[in-house]
């Protein structure tokens, strides 16, 4: 069975950013946690077995974090890798 995954863009509350991140790495389905400049200050990437447990993650965990002002969730379709070239 393919997993489900979403990234989900995130703005903190000013100077909380490496604080989220930190928090963040705590949900074992957090895959990828970047800190970014823009409209949005981090980016996750959430993998999970099914899409029901990828709501349930953004709700009941990342939401519910402190220093998190909005969420915006984007559920992934479809995916391709670019592989590393080799040396």
């Amino acid at each position: 069975m393919a997993k489900s995954a979403a990234i989900v863009l995130i703005q903190t509350e000013i100077g909380a950013e490496s604080k989220v991140l930190d928090e963040l790495y705590k949900i074992p389905e957090v895959k990828e946690a970047y800190v970014v400049y823009g409209t949005y200050d981090v980016v996750v990437k959430i993998e999970a077995e099914a899409l029901e447990k990828i709501r349930e993650i953004v709700t009941n965990h990342v939401r519910r974090l402190p220093d998190i002002r909005t969420t915006v969730t984007m559920i992934v379709v479809e995916e391709r890798m670019k592989s590393s070239p080799s040396h």
